[in-house]
């Protein structure tokens, strides 16, 4: 199994969850991170050594877990925090005694932030001068600690007056816009700037004291694991619980997407369409949630307060088993302040359908008049259900691809952007579909032993022209599919200058197993482990380099730290002998020069790509400069010059698609293709994707949004996605020509 590319924090959260049958007694923590130690020296790709340099690696990455910024501990406490346990954590963890160090440093933590947030209630209480020229680093991730506490309250303070002057110029910016608009301000009724940022602060400091062992574990064990590279993880209980519902798609829960607001409630930004939520029908979007009754006991004891407490917390307060019903204690949208209504849901099964495999047909023209049918496949991740195997993405991929094929489509974009990977037996098995039965990816393990994993037995679904196209997020098992069907020479790769570059697998591992006979299991958590490097049929690893497009296209992440080389801990990128039964096609029938050359007469011309170069240019230079001024009149006139920037970028665009759009109107048409038509037989209907999201879930309204008069793109194709189509069609123009002058042979080689 290949896991997606980051475990990333979001602010909203869907409130979908999977059924936790509650524990009476918390695991052994202790014990946990023995098993786990032992299980690292056995199990992980890299074989580290295990000693005093290794334990310094747990315990910055434990100090850069808690405080990446390096705003709340000083070197003094890092220093002291060295002396007793840097050297050593790898030794306490086989002791089984590291939670001690852990619970310390946390301990030490809580105090710095309680410290730090009370600093800046004193300081939201004065008025801040932003007429001097001081500055702030917009990332303190390379800077040495404060040296100490003095030094430690001057940064802070610093970073507090620079929030307050962010929330500010966010809030003129609002008005003057609604203004010149003629628009009701929509920040009209909110809180004074320094009054919603005190309240900020308020909820970060919730979160840190509102932790309990199992979470300061969580954190810990996480820092060990990645010690030894950025995909190896400890998961906790509910983690691990999460995980498997992101992989098949369907989780437990009542279809709810929440927002933590700064005031300490939780809001409801969307309800999934059909939905417990939906159909119980009392839950409104914007309504806030200020407490939960998990077991809807009708009991005040029940009743849990909910207000600034952190959200994957009130995430665990909500889950629950199918059929269960759970009341929120909710203060409905546009109701009289204070005013609470009582909402009971039962909770079921919620499909996340806005992350399955969806089709679509497109109808376009040629220059010369007659109409080619592009088909386009778009796969958010490569889901699977391990548990039951109900839910497999190559399965869905498969009926969209034959219903294309009896659409008889000309060719085919296969979308793989913002993709971070899954499971390695549904990207083997797909990619079956699209080459000969042959090599899809080596595997090697720690003994350098090299397994070969085939696509299925027999002849592809689909042999005509195609197009895949990446982006900097595409990962793992994005990056096999895009490597092999490179290597073969079967598709064309467009996309940012390279993918992710994450060419390792991990596979979970349950710790409770290995605990002592009596011990606790049930909470103990998972270690997600790295065993194996994968490695393209042609012998390269995907590793740091990623895969390199054919035709490369402009894009902002490339002035981004995006990519496994920008990761701590990362594995180093190498090669191994190409796999022996492989055999690329012809690489003349993908006509890689003309369409290359196409491509860039093409973006040279194009208005957005140049504005994409522009703005990639004016990234680097302020990443390299790293500040970010604290004088009012001179950010005023920094974001002066940006709206003014925008302002004729937007003139320009409005008059420019406006045109763009006439004309897709009469070169294309669209329909759209849902694993639910599928389901029902339907046929294929036109629709405008420009005014047809096609969304499975209600969202809230974001009323700053409409005040942003960017045009959207013509008939939703950005630039990336337009380029993809005019490849595509100069790469099946081209097939059609060979053939017709007989230099191009059935089996797709060239004469």
């Amino acid at each position: 199994m290949i896991t997606p590319w980051l475990r990333s924090a979001t602010f909203a959260i869907s409130l979908v969850a999977l059924s936790n049958p509650a524990c009476a007694q918390q695991a052994d923590f202790n014990e946990v991170g023995r098993q786990m130690a032992i299980m690292l020296q056995n199990s992980h790709f890299a074989r580290l050594p295990y000693n005093a340099e290794l334990s310094r690696k747990f315990f910055d990455d434990y100090l850069q877990d808690l405080d990446s910024q390096k705003l709340y501990f000083t070197q003094e406490d890092v220093s002291g925090f060295s002396i007793k346990y840097g050297d050593r954590l790898h030794t306490l963890l086989l002791q089984g005694n590291s939670m001690e160090a852990a619970l310390d440093i946390y301990g030490v933590f809580k105090v710095r932030v309680e410290s730090r947030v009370k600093h800046a209630e004193e300081l939201l209480k004065g008025d801040f001068d932003f007429t001097v020229d001081e500055t702030v680093m917009l990332s303190r991730k390379e800077v040495k600690w404060p040296k100490n506490e003095a030094e430690a309250r001057d940064v802070w303070a610093r970073q507090i007056k620079e929030v307050v002057l962010a929330e500010t110029l966010r809030r003129e910016t609002i008005t003057r816009l609604a203004a010149e608009q003629g628009k009701d301000d929509p920040g009209a009724d909110d809180a004074d700037p320094r009054e919603k940022v005190a309240l900020r602060y308020k909820r970060l400091l919730a979160g840190v004291l509102e932790v309990d062992d199992e979470d300061i574990a969580n954190y810990f064990l996480s820092a060990v694991a990645r010690a030894y590279d950025p995909h190896t993880d400890y998961m906790s209980f509910r983690e691990m619980n999460r995980f498997k519902g992101d992989m098949k798609n369907e989780l437990i829960g009542i279809g709810a997407l929440l927002q933590a607001e700064e005031d300490g409630a939780t809001i409801i930004k969307g309800i999934v369409i059909g939905g417990p939520a939906d159909k119980e029908g009392k839950l409104k979007l914007n309504d806030r949630v200020v407490a939960v009754d998990s077991l809807n006991t009708g009991t005040a004891e029940g009743m849990v307060d909910i207000m600034f407490m952190p959200i994957d917390k009130v995430v665990e307060l909500i889950r629950g088993k199918e059929g269960s019903s759970v009341a929120l204690k909710v203060e409905p949208s546009g109701g009289t302040p204070g005013e609470t209504v009582l909402i009971v849901i039962e909770r079921d099964k919620v499909e996340l359908k806005d992350e399955q495999a969806s089709g679509e047909l497109i109808k376009m023209k040629n220059p010369d008049g007659e109409t080619r049918r592009i088909g386009v496949i778009t796969l958010p991740s490569f889901y699977a259900d391990f548990d039951e195997g109900l839910t497999r993405c190559s399965v869905d991929v498969e009926r969209i691809l034959i219903r294309l094929m009896e659409e008889e489509m000309d060719g085919l974009i296969f979308d793989l952007r913002n993709n971070g990977g899954g499971s390695l037996e549904e990207v083997r098995r797909m990619t079956g579909f699209f080459v000969p039965s042959g090599p899809v990816v080596q595997v090697k393990n720690t003994l350098g032993q090299v397994q070969v994993k085939d696509s299925d037995g027999g002849k592809p679904i689909y042999t005509g022209p195609m197009v895949m196209l990446t982006d900097k997020s595409s990962a793992s098992a994005s990056e096999i599919i895009a490597g092999a069907l490179q290597d073969y020479n079967r598709a064309v790769i467009v996309g940012d200058s390279s993918t992710f570059g994450k060419g390792t697998v991990q596979q979970p591992m349950d710790i409770g197993s290995m605990l002592p006979l009596f011990a606790v299991r049930d909470k103990a958590g998972f270690l997600k482990v790295t065993i194996q490097k994968f490695y393209r049929p042609s012998g390269s690893s995907t590793q740091m380099d990623g895969v390199v497009p054919s035709i490369v296209l402009p894009s902002i992440f490339d002035a981004l730290d995006v990519g496994e080389a920008e990761l701590d801990n990362a594995l180093p990128h190498d090669r191994i002998r190409p796999a022996s039964d492989f055999r690329a096609l012809d690489e003349q029938a993908l006509f890689l020069p003309i369409l290359k050359e196409r491509s860039q007469e093409r973006v040279e011309t194009c208005k957005d790509f140049e504005y994409v170069i522009e703005d990639i240019l004016k990234a680097k230079e302020r990443l390299k400069d790293n500040t970010v001024t604290l004088n009012k009149a001179e950010r005023e006139k920094e974001l002066a010059e940006a709206e003014e920037l925008k302002h004729q970028r937007n003139a320009e665009r409005r008059d420019r698609f406006a045109k763009i759009a006439e004309k897709d109107a009469k070169d294309y048409t669209f329909y759209r293709i849902t694993l639910d038509d599928l389901e029902k037989g339907a046929d294929l209907k036109s629709y405008d994707p420009s005014g047809d999201a096609g969304d499975y879930m209600r969202r809230a309204v974001d009323e700053t949004e409409g005040l942003d008069d960017t045009p959207k793109w013509p008939s939703a194709l950005n630039p990336e996605k337009r380029e993809a189509m005019n490849v595509l069609l100069d790469l099946i123009n081209e097939t059609e020509k060979a053939k017709m002058v007989g230099i191009l042979k059935s089996d797709g080689g060239v004469r």
